[in-house]
């Protein structure tokens, strides 16, 4: 547990959760001097914005803390929001937490608290700061360092994350030791700040629908869909296969196969799909590296663990540094690296930083 050697300022962003809530009761009897901010950034039917800040600011007042509301709708809307339409439509797969993460909250919300003079910022996050480095939390399950790759490394000192050393399960249970709220209330899910939503119906709100062609890897035309916005890389429903196709295709007859989607023609309008070992990639670009310390891996001998996706397992790579980026050659190929996804590189325990897949 983390223990306070003086009387410290500490902002605790509370999200309505049960993993903020017990950051803050951790941290007022570590005796910090306390105070819960609710992030307002999403207002929309369906959105639990207002039952969320409700929870957040009655766990404030049974923790006896002053609670605060900032208001950073405009600015998520603008950051995260928008960042996302424009991938999708450029035919990319974003990662919106992550940019929420770095823009939100250790973005305007880390600096609001710097300039009203807080020693620390707390979040609910499952990570742990040990010496100065980004560590993955101790529930491996539920780490969520991945999403942090683009901290820098001077705001670790002043950052923390209380339940970093907890898993689920305790943190439940120190919630309920101490008759919080909120210890049962479910986990969020989905997007920061939106929650679990339908990402076709999300998208479709700014993307019109359009038919295209679905094509395969030889280039003939074997089936439709409705927009190459609104399908990622590794996916593979949702798109429509052409009877006439199955019919004349002698392989086929007995059943179709897997289909995924392996590349996209933003200007055709087409997807390539592809079997499963068509869908394989061994190797991938990537772009905007951002390191969290002093990192620089230059040499094409080095070795070091990515991770492609949240929850994913971490896979033994090679990097690879030349004249147009650097290059990621993975050990085993995998299936679903699309392009404008998040890579983050790992030595062991210690998240190194990441970048975007090109």
């Amino acid at each position: 547990m983390l223990k306070a050697i003086e009387k410290k300022k500490v902002v605790v962003g509370m999200s309505g959760g049960v993993d903020s809530a017990v950051s803050a009761a951790l941290l007022v009897e570590q005796g910090y001097e306390v105070v819960g901010v609710f992030l307002e950034c999403w207002r929309a039917p369906g959105c639990r914005v207002d039952e969320d800040r409700k929870d957040a600011m009655d766990v404030a007042l049974d923790l006896g803390i002053e609670f605060k509301v900032l208001d950073f709708k405009k600015e998520y809307k603008e950051k995260v929001v928008d960042y996302f339409f424009s991938e999708y439509q450029a035919g990319r797969t974003p990662n919106p937490d992550t940019m929420c993460n770095k823009e939100i909250k250790f973005g305007m919300f880390y600096d609001w608290a710097m300039n009203e003079g807080f020693d620390y910022v707390a979040t609910g996050h499952y990570a742990r700061i040990e010496n100065g480095q980004l560590l993955v939390g101790v529930d491996k399950n539920k780490d969520q360092s991945y999403f942090l790759y683009q901290l820098r490394q001077d705001q670790l000192k002043h950052i923390l994350f209380p339940i970093g050393d907890l898993d689920k399960g305790q943190v439940r249970r120190e919630a309920d030791k101490r008759g919080l709220r909120v210890a049962n209330k479910p986990d969020s899910q989905g997007i920061c700040f939106i929650g679990q939503i339908d990402v076709r119906k999300f998208l479709e709100t700014r993307i019109t629908p359009e038919k295209g062609e679905v094509v395969n890897a030889d280039n003939e035309v074997i089936g439709s869909h409705d927009g190459v916005w609104f399908y990622t890389v590794g996916q593979r429903h949702g798109f429509t296969i052409d009877g006439k196709y199955k019919s004349k295709n002698e392989k086929w007859k007995q059943g179709i196969p897997p289909l995924y989607v392996i590349s996209k023609n933003i200007d055709k309008n087409q997807l390539i799909v592809g079997q499963d070992r068509e869908a394989l990639i061994g190797e991938f670009g990537v772009r905007d590296i951002h390191w969290i310390g002093k990192t620089k891996i230059v040499d094409s001998s080095d070795q070091i663990l990515v991770r492609i996706r949240h929850r994913g397992k971490l896979l033994e790579s090679k990097i690879v540094n030349n004249k147009t980026g650097m290059k990621v050659i993975l050990k085993e190929s995998q299936r679903g690296v699309a392009s404008g996804q998040v890579v983050v590189f790992y030595d062991g325990e210690v998240c190194l930083g990441g970048g975007i897949i090109s």
